[in-house]
């Protein structure tokens, strides 16, 4: 027993996370800080000895608690009507554009209406959940300004345009301030907007989508809403849609009939379940244990205190030699942006790769770079949220100026980092890109073999 202790010990203590570290590294993933009392309200055993298979009589608690959540998501989206079925963001990516193909299908327009336009900064799951639906992917780049070009996005409708799905602010943490004109350009033609929000720190009691004439949104409830983002667990999704769209989500939905709360499957018109059950109770519970600690006035301000640490981080980063803000220099940036180690890159020969790792010697978890394709060069994407201090900014900041003076002077030990990692040997990107190195599942292997 005492050695299993230790070695279950050992892992724990090679595991970071916002308990142990500074997660500011982490873009777009939403690293803050779950509150502690969270965390005991999920390892209760009233919620941990749930089963699916319970009659609804006995859930009563769980299905009142999803029944409300889903109702402040409403208020906080501004749409009519949400599904908590999606396990991720993805998953909801991929409900949004199931509903998008059943309205247009409901309208006769299914097989006319073969195009969905999205942004190369807008979420990956975008443009995959639509190309693996069926549907031709358009992908607007971004102007002079850092933002999709409207001029490109007229150009690209037409009576085939299903749907835009689009991001804002994308990535780079530049909102468009002119999304509408983009919304009611699609909609002239008959498309749907959908609206990634997988990441609403910025915007928190600030925006709403249905305001911005947008049809559906969703919600990655494991990084706006407290819990953390668990490497693929636990997460949740919520996808929210607009009144033409209601009868059309994925089932069940929670309702409540004035005596009790009940699973709703009575939709002839939806897209049917996405998965098994019914939602991710433990992340639902702190997403309403969140809610309800904050109220409007206090889920406002975590957007606003989102804005000023990322405003004063990117201060001080900018003085940092060899890293760049690229794109609409002088822009004022919200939640998170994209850096850029390209000049660094260019003088020493030190990659942001190489930073990525080095940056685990400092006690920092590796940072995200970008998603793929790179479209800024040696991109870095640090997102601070709220729930950092100034002295954890401060530190967090320090930290890459050291590295950046070690690229300068010693760039041998950055380019050969970890060196103190509990696995300080680096990873050949071989074995996660090339189909003939890995294949993540046995069905991948064998198709990677009838491809050959």
């Amino acid at each position: 027993q005492m050695q299993v202790l230790r070695h279950y010990m050992r892992l724990s203590q090679e595991t970071l996370g916002t308990d142990l570290n500074i997660d500011i590294g982490l873009g777009t993933c939403t690293m803050k800080y779950s509150p502690k009392i969270n965390e005991q309200f999920v390892r209760s055993p009233k919620l941990i000895e749930l089963h699916p298979y319970q009659d609804e009589s006995t859930v009563q608690g769980i299905l009142e608690i999803m029944y409300k959540v889903s109702q402040y998501l409403k208020a906080i989206s501004g749409m009519s009507c949400v599904s908590l079925q999606p396990s991720g963001g993805s998953q909801a990516i991929f409900a949004n554009v199931e509903t998008i193909r059943a309205y247009h299908e409901a309208n006769g327009e299914g097989k006319l209406r073969n195009e969905i336009i999205t942004t190369i900064l807008s979420h990956p799951a975008n443009p995959g959940a639509a190309a693996t639906l069926g549907y031709k992917v358009i992908t607007l780049f971004p102007g002079q300004d850092g933002l999709p070009d409207v001029e490109a996005l007229k150009a690209a409708l037409s009576e085939h345009t299903a749907a835009l799905m689009l991001t804002n602010p994308e990535d780079t943490g530049i909102y468009n301030d002119k999304i509408r004109g983009f919304v009611d350009a699609v909609h002239e033609v008959g498309g749907l907007c959908a609206y990634d929000q997988a990441n609403l720190n910025g915007v928190f009691g600030i925006t709403r989508a249905r305001d911005a004439g947008f049809d559906m949104c969703h919600y990655n409830l494991h990084k706006s809403f407290s819990s953390p983002h668990g490497c693929q667990g636990p997460c949740a999704g919520a996808q929210c849609v607009s009144e033409k769209l209601a009868k059309f989500v994925a089932v069940p939905t929670v309702e409540f009939d004035g005596k009790k709360y009940y699973l709703d499957y009575r939709r002839p018109d939806s897209i049917g379940k996405l998965r098994k059950f019914y939602g991710v109770p433990a992340v639902l519970v702190r997403v309403y244990a969140y809610i309800r600690s904050l109220g409007p006035d206090g889920m406002k301000e975590i957007g606003e205190l989102s804005i000023l640490n990322n405003n004063y981080m990117l201060k001080k980063l900018l003085t940092i030699k060899g890293l760049s803000m690229p794109w609409a220099e002088g822009k004022f940036r919200m939640e998170q942006a994209r850096l850029s180690w390209e000049q660094l890159t260019q003088d020493t020969g030190v990659t942001t790769d190489d930073i990525c790792r080095r940056i685990v010697d400092y006690g920092f978890q590796d940072y995200f770079s970008s998603h793929h394709p790179r479209v800024i060069p040696e991109p870095f994407t640090p997102e601070p949220v709220e729930t950092y201090s100034k002295d954890d900014i401060d530190e967090f900041v320090e930290a890459f100026r050291s590295i950046a003076e070690e690229a300068y002077t010693d760039p041998e030990v950055v380019r050969t980092a970890p060196h103190k990692a509990a696995l300080a040997t680096q990873i050949d990107e071989a074995y996660m890109t090339e189909w003939d190195k890995f294949a993540t599942t046995w069905r991948a292997y064998n198709k990677y073999l009838r491809d050959k």
